[in-house]
């Protein structure tokens, strides 16, 4: 096992015209090869050289994806410096409090326009040099500005395999984000972890979508597919994704559930207006989904391949054409949107993890998969239930600990190893089922719990309703905020509690609250990863929420 993540890198210097990366560059498409990420990246320690940098230094990266990205981070894992990779996207002032907080050397920052919004903060925070990777004609502070014309061979330092290789800043759903501090041996051991599963092919082009600053497109969408010696797309962004699918006809990706949840709903709304369609697409996700788990008549095993020619390629055809593997984390997935994909014939496979475990902990197989479930845990990685239903996890991906901030360390972390999830769960015949996030679970009035995700996972299979989130702590009922072009309260009363039937009466909510207005990254109300912001989104509506449990609740439909 290498001691050193960029030597995933130097395997392929033997070949320096194999094709790592395609991206979207001066109006078109075009390949990158070895030779090139190399000579970028060879520029790049020579500059880390003369800014007087030295292995345990902090960096921050703060860009949008590309090969530029994977170029700076191999360039300095290589020479033992701390990547510490920030979304693009955040507000300045967590930037800046993140930079500050790892006592970074170096900012290596997206644009002219994001330097001067952290150069504009107030004194509180005294930041680096920046150079800027995307700058504005004449700003002084561009990487060309930085780099030289040229740099020495490529250094892979030989390293301890506990050095501290990044501090990647949890995204945060309330409050500072915490640095989990994770070395070369937890991310390699996950990459090997991950491979030793199946996840991909060396022939594999993945689509990569997910922010780089976040572990599970970090392992899963780069470190992955350059240990494997796939290649990656880098889509040119979330508006152009359904494009590029289209265009670069990718076999794999890691993604987070809103994207299909989108493009399922896509599906239904085209099928509505007719039920022959709507009748036939059925007939192939159901008797498609019985011959891949293994429980096929031989009518279905007759019917499928016809079903898939006529059904499910012309939909295939919009994710490509060759997609093959998707592998879903983040957030839970809705197992009936999971069983539709499978179904015609593309293996989405439900996973789980955190930052903290390098992140992946679990996933489906394609041989073995239950979309029910986040799978079993990966070879290596061991997991228990904790006396309080918390799931607990120990092997060599999980993380160091918190940096500088040892009490979080220590209510995270046992003396022998063991992570504390947060996340309530049950382990059956060997997989992993996510019962919800423990500070996320609804105590009501009446003493109840309700794990809140459940519900609205139920819920979000009816795509009138975009997002949604169920409120009630302390409350004798639930109420949804919900994301809908519906108006009709008492219309989304009776859809919600339909979709509710197999839970709990008390389950049942009273009141819906509806906006128009979808929960964004740029309003503040996800995550960079499209993750509910829960705090925030309560203290949003909480006028509405305050005056839907003044007024009298509406009956249960």
């Amino acid at each position: 096992m290498p001691a050193n993540i960029a030597h995933f890198f130097t395997q392929h210097f033997a070949q320096p015209q194999r094709v790592l990366h395609r991206h979207f560059a001066r109006g078109e498409w075009r390949d990158v090869t070895v030779d090139e990420v190399r000579n970028f990246a060879e520029r790049w320690q020579e500059a880390f050289r003369r800014e007087g940098l030295a292995p345990g230094d902090r960096v921050t990266l703060c860009a949008r994806n590309g090969s530029f990205w994977v170029a700076i981070d191999q360039a300095a894992l290589g020479l033992g410096l701390v990547v510490v990779p920030l979304y693009v996207d955040d507000n300045p002032d967590n930037i800046a409090w993140c930079a500050q907080n790892a006592d970074a050397k170096l900012m290596m920052v997206d644009s002219t326009r994001l330097a001067d919004a952290l150069a504009a903060l107030p004194g509180t925070y005294a930041l680096p040099r920046m150079v800027v990777l995307r700058p504005d004609d004449g700003d002084a502070r561009s990487a060309e500005h930085f780099l030289p014309a040229a740099g020495r061979a490529f250094e892979c330092h030989e390293l301890a395999p506990e050095t501290l290789a990044t501090i990647c800043y949890t995204s945060g759903t309330s409050g500072r984000p915490k640095g989990v501090m994770l070395s070369h041996a937890n991310i390699v051991a996950n990459v090997e972890q991950c491979r030793a599963t199946g996840l991909g092919h060396d022939d594999d082009a993945f689509l990569s979508i997910l922010p780089l600053s976040h572990m599970f497109e970090r392992t899963g969408g780069y470190y992955l597919p350059l240990a494997l010696g796939a290649s990656v797309i880098y889509s040119r962004g979330i508006a152009q994704i359904p494009e590029d699918l289209v265009s670069q006809s990718p076999t794999a990706m890691f993604a987070v559930p809103r994207i299909f949840e989108k493009f399922h709903a896509k599906v239904m709304e085209a099928l509505a207006a007719s039920p022959a369609k709507k009748w036939l697409f059925d007939q192939c996700v159901a008797r498609g989904y019985r011959v891949e788990t293994g429980h096929a008549s031989s009518v279905d095993r007759l019917l499928v391949p016809l079903l898939r020619k006529v059904v499910a390629k012309p939909v295939m055809a919009k994710l490509g054409g060759r997609m093959r593997l998707a592998v879903v984390g983040g957030a839970a997935l809705e197992p009936e949107l999971a069983r539709a994909f499978i179904g015609l014939g593309l293996a989405v496979l439900q996973g789980y993890g955190m930052t903290e475990a390098s992140p992946v902990i679990s996933v489906n197989l394609d041989r073995d998969n239950v979309p029910e479930s986040v799978g079993p845990p990966l070879p290596g990685v061991d997991v228990k239930i904790a006396d309080d239903g918390q799931l607990l996890v120990r092997g060599d991906n999980v993380m160091l600990g918190y940096w500088r901030n040892p009490d979080a360390t220590r209510a995270a972390l046992t003396s022998d190893g063991w992570l504390n999830t947060g996340d309530v769960a049950e382990i059956n015949d060997g997989r992993i089922y996510i019962r919800g996030r423990a500070k996320d679970i609804l105590v009501m009035s009446n003493g109840e719990k309700l794990s809140p995700q459940d519900a609205e996972l139920a819920i979000l299979h009816d795509p009138t309703f975009e997002q949604v989130m169920l409120v009630g702590e302390g409350k004798p009922y639930p109420v949804l905020l919900a994301v809908t072009r519906e108006t009709d309260e008492k219309s989304l009363q009776r859809r919600v509690n339909d979709l509710l039937k197999s839970f709990p009466r008390w389950v049942r909510v009273r009141r819906v609250i509806a906006t128009r207005e979808p929960w964004t990254i740029d309003n503040g109300l996800l995550t960079p990863t499209l993750k509910l912001k829960r705090p925030l989104v309560l203290a949003h509506f909480k006028a509405a929420i305050d005056a839907a449990y003044a007024a009298p609740p509406e009956r249960e439909s």
